[in-house]
């Protein structure tokens, strides 16, 4: 339920007109309220005339619209974000602002406090956004449009100023304009590089400055992920994620050097970098005591993901320099050996995970022993578990039960795309009530639901395609699940079918 004053605000933002002749005289403890309900309502007219009066130095997304605002847990849903017009409203509305600044350096626009837009987490992957949300990519692009139109327009101004203002020497005194710093999370790939490139290199002198915080790169070379990477402000960057940039040894190794000076750097992420350690290829030695260095010389990381890089019997070496115990690693079809989960067993690391991605590994008797020491060993901290297409049967599930049932801060659950049956996940049900935050679980379709015999022997990515499963056997089983799931008090839990479902958690989230 709505509050009366977020009701109060709905109706005025309706009104652009007399919200423009009666904003001078609204206190400035109502402005965030007006601003959430112009948002929630999608009425973007209302949005120019609030940013041109914010009374704050801060408008900060993630709080007026997440759980730290006063009230805003009575007149935001949880997860309710701006549409994309919002957003695109709110940008114009800064650069309108910026540009009213240049044009009259001593006129009207002294009662805009603003010098800080946060902008971070407001932008959703492709899988989560609603069809009128704003994408990553698509608000990297319009932020940098932004800038480089600010940038323009105070160039052009500095030189119409240059003859008008004359210090007592005759050299030029230019009036020092208001700035915007515009914290956001950036997305590239070929098609934004440029204009990324152009945004960010106009720096702290520009009037519109982008501030990282998670930087993502897919499909860049070498030289232009190293390129952004020296244009970004390391100071506030805490996530590194180059995906699909088949860098290899060699091109990791030349990137990861640029990554030093990012001291806060807690997540980096580098799946798909072709990297395959099984190949007799001269140089991967000295490439992987190369990258184990580089990952030493960040203090602050907490995170890595090394998906699909081939690893087979390297981890400890890749591991050991790191500078303090991991709490999120992501090893997804690494071909990881015994020895390599032997490792992780036995390191700093396994004691402090929160997040582990083993997926894609075939765990036959020779990795189920060491995985289960490995649960065994973080059962404390252990928070999301992805053992996606791994090949486990309900043999196998029945010998990891024991260590995972040891895991009682465990909230996730992924076992998607294994060859478990119907009594089988009706066991781990039963068996895994024991642990009193594990709200999600992602179950393969029971073998027993499939139109047809699973071939012998199974696929290597043990993946199942939705259309060779009975609809009507598989609706059967998952009311069963329920019913078990309500009869023992966890109606709250879900147990679904859904991989998308699962999503990726957010390290920072954990």
């Amino acid at each position: 339920m709505h509050s009366l004053l977020f009701l109060c605000a709905r109706r005025l933002v309706g009104h652009p007109c007399a919200l423009r002749r009666v904003l001078a005289l609204v206190p400035a403890e109502l402005y965030p309220v007006l601003f959430r309900a112009a948002c929630l309502d999608g009425r973007t007219p209302a949005l120019p005339p609030l940013l041109a009066a914010w009374p704050f130095p801060l408008l900060s997304f993630r709080h007026l619209f997440g759980h730290r605002h006063h009230d805003c847990h009575r007149d935001c849903h949880l997860g309710d974000k701006p549409s994309k017009p919002c957003v695109q409203a709110v940008i114009l509305a800064v650069v309108a602002q910026l540009r009213r600044a240049l044009d009259e350096p001593c006129g009207g626009t002294r009662r805009c406090r603003l010098r800080v837009l946060d902008m971070t987490g407001l932008q959703d992957d492709d899988a989560e956004r609603g069809p009128e949300g704003m994408s990553l990519w698509s608000g990297t692009v319009a932020l940098a449009k932004a800038a480089l139109e600010v940038s323009k327009h105070h160039r052009e101004c500095l030189k119409r100023g240059s003859k008008r203002h004359k210090g007592p020497s005759g050299a030029s005194v230019a009036p020092q304009p208001i700035a915007v710093e515009v914290r956001t999370d950036l997305f590239v790939n070929a098609a934004s590089f440029a204009v990324l490139r152009d945004a960010l290199r106009a720096g702290a002198a520009a009037p519109l400055r982008l501030k990282c915080r998670d930087f993502h790169a897919e499909e860049l070379s070498v030289a232009g992920t190293v390129s952004l990477l020296e244009l970004l402000d390391p100071a506030g960057v805490r996530q590194v994620d180059l995906r699909f940039n088949n860098l290899g040894l060699a091109g990791l190794c030349a990137v990861l050097p640029h990554l030093a000076r990012f001291t806060r750097l807690l997540s980096l992420k580098l799946p798909y970098s072709n990297v395959d350690v099984r190949r007799a290829a001269a140089g991967t030695d000295a490439g992987l005591r190369c990258l184990a260095e580089q990952l030493g010389k960040l203090p602050a990381l907490r995170e890595l993901n090394l998906g699909s890089s081939r690893l087979s019997g390297k981890l400890r070496q890749l591991l050991s320099d790191l500078q303090a115990p991991l709490e999120s690693l992501e090893l997804p079809f690494c071909s990881l050996l015994p020895g390599d989960v032997a490792f992780l067993c036995q390191s700093p690391h396994a004691p402090a995970l929160q997040k582990l991605d083993l997926s894609g590994h075939d765990l036959t008797e020779n990795l189920l022993g060491p995985l289960g020491r490995l649960l065994e060993e973080s059962s404390a901290s252990l928070r999301h578990l992805d053992l996606v297409e791994c090949r486990l049967t309900d043999a196998r599930l029945e010998v990891l039960l024991p260590a995972l049932c040891r895991c009682s801060h465990l909230r996730r659950l992924g076992l998607f795309g294994n060859p478990l049956s119907t009594p089988g996940l009706k066991t781990l049900l039963r068996k895994t009530l024991v642990l009193p935050d594990l709200h999600l679980v992602v179950y393969p379709y029971p073998v027993d639901c499939y139109n047809h015999e699973l071939p012998q022997p199974l696929p290597s990515s043990g993946w199942v395609f939705e259309d060779v499963v009975d609809e009507e056997r598989l609706a059967v089983v998952n009311a069963e699940l329920c019913q078990i799931l309500v009869s023992s008090g966890r109606a709250d839990a879900v147990w679904t079918t859904n991989l998308w479902q699962l999503g990726a958690l957010d390290y920072f989230a954990l």
